[in-house]
């Protein structure tokens, strides 16, 4: 599944989680994460390697993460907000 699969809602707030870092000085670039923040705890949620524009590569995710982001996937707007792209260090 890639980010181009969520819906247009999920895909206009892509971005949105907050300041991106810019990683200057880096041989292999900032890496990126796809965030599900929870609705309902600050500081929970979930978070998956993903590319820039926010596509996660399912076949090298284990099975319990594979099934995590399913699950995260499909709670959108019921127990975790759109999910939004982050640079990470």
């Amino acid at each position: 599944m890639a980010h181009s699969d969520l819906t247009p809602a999920a895909q206009a707030r892509v971005g949105e989680c907050g300041e991106v870092k810019q990683h200057a000085g880096r041989a292999e670039g900032p890496r990126y994460e796809l965030r599900f923040r929870s609705l309902f705890q600050d500081g929970r949620g979930w978070a998956f390697p993903c590319d820039a524009a926010g596509r996660v590569d399912m076949d090298a995710m284990s099975e319990r993460t594979r099934n995590n982001y399913m699950f995260a996937r499909a709670v959108i707007g019921i127990e975790v907000d759109t999910p939004c792209v982050l640079a990470t260090h």
